[in-house]
């Protein structure tokens, strides 16, 4: 089994910055992926960003210049570093952390999500 634990979120005001963290536990593949995914309000879950074992990274086109995606292997961790932060950033932010092949995730888990409030 795995443990996934998002933590960081908060509530900041427009153009500020936050960093939010993930720790995976349990039986962990070592070749697994983390991932960031947001949900507002009324919407579908988007992805934010992703990285790979090797520190391969993606990210959406609504966060690319201003969100950062790391990890700490030794760890077991990911990080997400928010800078210039818009009230449109609001959501809560899950994260994810499994295998993937091409675009296809499995064995895959998902954190209880941590709330991120952008204030005007």
């Amino acid at each position: 089994q795995v443990q996934v634990v998002e933590s960081g979120g908060g509530l900041v005001q427009a153009g500020g910055s936050l960093r939010l963290s993930c720790a995976a536990s349990g039986s962990l593949f070592e070749d697994n992926a983390m991932a960031w995914y947001r949900q507002a309000p009324g919407e579908q879950r988007g992805l934010v960003a992703t990285v790979t074992s090797g520190g391969s990274t993606t990210y959406g086109d609504s966060v690319k210049g201003r969100f950062t995606i790391s990890r700490d292997n030794t760890k077991n961790t990911a990080y997400l570093q928010m800078n210039s932060l818009k009230p449109e950033d609001t959501a809560v932010y899950y994260c994810r952390v499994g295998r993937t092949y091409g675009s296809l995730w499995y064995s895959d888990y998902w954190g209880q999500g941590t709330q991120v409030t952008v204030s005007s």
